[in-house]
């Protein structure tokens, strides 16, 4: 088995060393480093992930155990307080940079939304992660709770976060959004009615960018045309309209698309508006349904990666653990792209963890369960599946 490496190795020969090594040398994390850089920092903390440890001691005693079992990455010992001074001052930028390394590479490689018009369609959202106002007296949100927020735009083909953006819970989500979210013309962007800003959204009209989300109960507008709809799918009403408050209307002083739709699941009414006269209504109706693709994103990451508590109470320690965090959903992400596996994200980490350390090529894990796993014949040489040639 000489050419076998484990799982564990396998999966950091996909991240690009040498791109991560210029944006090391690019903030100098290296600087005065001896033993412990900035690549066994990301090892430690991408395992500390992938293992779901809690503490910095849970990290240090095993990794220092498997180290010999990582190939070619000279880990050296680790001491629970080296760990956190990293953490605490290794600059967490470079971990951002590498996931958009990743992201550039994952994202050629998605499968496309499942509707049928071309346009690319994102979702923006965000979520909060709860902390300790105390402990975490950088991240203010409310009087006595401390927070940090996760801001994402979330690409639809792939489901993948094209963007991301950390702020602490006082940050609103308009803000977050028109600062640090770019879009492509004739993309389609949907979001709830936190985000309804007229003045942004004339904005991304005049992009070429296409929104949809739900209107405000208290929208003072005026119909001023009909459009053509197909009765029996749910669609109430399909108008054009004009804002007819002198501040809306200032703002967003063009027609805009109101389609009224019940939904016979939630019996519910809903009232959406929109820039785009070309759809038919229902399909603007599901492309808002489409938004809960964001929040799975958000309750998949909250359940099965380590960004609930942190390793550390420092910002930077706070944001390494989370862009590591979605380093990792970037990786295995990847995988299951380029492999085109019929596994779920959800199983495929889960196998992960409990093969970490075994000697197994990727590509075959992918074909195997948890009843099968122990009874796997390792071969002596197998295809290592690669992210960078």
């Amino acid at each position: 088995m000489k050419n076998v490496i484990t799982i564990f190795n396998q999966l950091l020969n996909l991240v690009p060393y040498n791109k991560f090594q210029k944006v090391v040398d690019k903030h100098n994390t290296d600087k005065y480093t001896k033993k412990f850089n900035s690549f066994h920092h990301f090892i430690t903390l991408f395992y500390a992930q992938i293992t779901e440890k809690d503490s910095l001691r849970d990290i240090v005693c095993p990794i220092n155990i498997q180290k010999s079992k990582l190939q070619f990455f000279s880990l050296p010992e680790i001491k629970r307080s080296t760990l956190s001074d990293a953490n605490n001052k290794r600059d967490y930028r470079i971990f951002e940079s590498l996931f958009y390394t990743l992201l550039d590479k994952t994202i050629s490689l998605t499968p496309k939304h499942n509707f049928k018009f071309k346009n690319q369609l994102y979702s923006i959202d965000s979520t909060t992660i709860d902390l300790c106002l105390s402990l975490f007296d950088w991240a203010k949100f409310r009087k006595r709770k401390g927070a940090v927020k996760i801001h994402t735009k979330l690409n639809h083909n792939g489901n993948i976060p094209d963007c991301l953006t950390i702020t602490d819970g006082k940050c609103s989500d308009i803000r977050a959004a028109k600062e640090n979210f770019d879009f492509i013309a004739d993309s389609i962007v949907v979001m709830d009615k936190g985000y309804i800003d007229f003045k942004w959204f004339y904005s991304l009209h005049k992009q070429s960018v296409f929104f949809v989300t739900r209107a405000k109960d208290n929208m003072f507008y005026e119909v001023v045309g009909q459009q053509e709809f197909t009765e029996g799918a749910g669609v109430i009403s399909d108008e054009r309209i004009m804002l007819r408050h002198d501040k809306s209307l200032a703002d967003y002083p063009e027609q805009l698309r109101m389609v009224k739709y019940y939904d016979i699941k939630t019996n519910k009414l809903y009232t959406f508006i929109t820039n785009n006269f070309k759809l038919a209504a229902k399909t603007i109706a599901d492309i808002y349904k489409s938004r809960w693709q964001v929040e799975l994103f958000f309750k998949w990451i909250k359940q099965n990666l380590k960004i609930k508590s942190f390793l550390g109470t420092s910002k930077n320690a706070v944001m390494s653990q989370i862009w590591v965090a979605m380093i990792v959903y970037l990786l295995v992400s990847y995988i299951k792209f380029q492999t085109k596996s019929n596994l779920s994200i959800l199983e495929f980490t889960r196998i992960l963890r409990a093969t970490l350390f075994q000697k197994i090529a990727l590509i075959d894990l992918l074909s195997l369960n948890f009843n099968n796993i122990r009874k796997c014949n390792h071969n002596d040489s197998f295809t290592q599946l690669k992210l960078f040639t």
